[in-house]
């Protein structure tokens, strides 16, 4: 063979190794997607967040007030009625003021997505600015309970203080780990480990369907702050409360694994305990 021929068998051989399958193509395909995708992903969060975060809304402004009746009458006056008067399909808000409708919006929880025993949690449909003009408009009404000041949920309160209220006044409900727990009739206390404290403060306000309210004189403003500081603590150390929780799982399957595997691994114990030779 001349010095050509292997010359060129070489160069084929090279390219044929430099070349990358279809396989190794896609792969890296699929990699730079998923890491453009994330990227964008995590500066859209960013932006978001800042731009939730800087939202700065006067309550008592006309123009305020105008945009958040706007936003009432095409989003929440099929059920609550034209000036929130309520209607067949859902009770007047006369009197719920802002802390009730930020409550209610700010978590999903409004607009329902479907009857029953309560109103369940999803994505929040508004932003935060939105929800603030509905606030200001439904407040515009009736005097009722104002959104909180953020001196008050900044969870910094005594949380001893605060864990001895929460077992008084809302552990029955809620779980001593703020877990949750299920109530009668398909209705559950949720859990309050992942709730914004504003939002936790503002349920204490109002009393959101099965829930008592929780006015000034029952507790103090101080008072829920130092709830809300004992919840946040509890969120921190998840491990030190009520001990193992199995995933969290509830109580019943909690109950269940105990049977089946505390109590079948003591018989299967004494079955072969009993079946050894003397």
């Amino acid at each position: 063979m001349s010095l050509a021929t292997k010359s060129r068998s070489s160069a084929k051989k090279s390219r044929k190794r430099s070349r990358r399958t279809p396989l190794a193509t896609a792969a890296l395909l699929g990699v730079g997607l998923l890491l453009s995708g994330g990227a964008y992903g995590a500066v859209d969060t960013l932006v978001a967040n800042a731009a939730e975060d800087a939202v700065e809304v006067d309550m008592t402004a006309t123009e305020t007030i105008a945009e958040g009746e706007a936003l009432f009458n095409a989003n929440c006056a099929t059920c609550h009625g034209m000036d929130a008067v309520g209607s067949d399909n859902g009770p007047s808000l006369i009197g719920v003021g802002a802390a009730s409708v930020h409550f209610q919006v700010g978590t999903g929880r409004m607009p329902m997505q479907m009857n029953g025993p309560q109103a369940q949690v999803k994505p929040v449909q508004f932003t935060e600015e939105q929800t603030l003009q509905m606030s200001a408009y439904v407040a515009s009404l009736a005097p009722g309970p104002a959104i909180p000041d953020a001196q008050y949920t900044q969870a910094d309160g005594d949380a001893a203080h605060g864990a001895e209220l929460f077992r008084i006044n809302c552990a029955m409900c809620h779980n001593v780990a703020a877990a949750g727990g299920a109530l009668t009739e398909g209705k559950f206390a949720p859990e309050l480990q992942t709730v914004d404290p504003v939002h936790i403060y503002e349920a204490m306000q109002t009393g959101p369907q099965n829930m008592p309210v929780f006015n000034d004189t029952n507790l103090t403003p101080q008072d829920k702050a130092d709830i809300i500081t004992a919840i946040s603590w509890m969120t921190e150390n998840t491990n030190m409360v009520g001990g193992y929780n199995l995933g969290g799982v509830g109580p019943v399957a909690e109950g269940l694994f105990i049977w089946v595997f505390g109590i079948g691994g003591a018989v299967a114990f004494a079955i072969w305990l009993t079946s050894r030779p003397n």
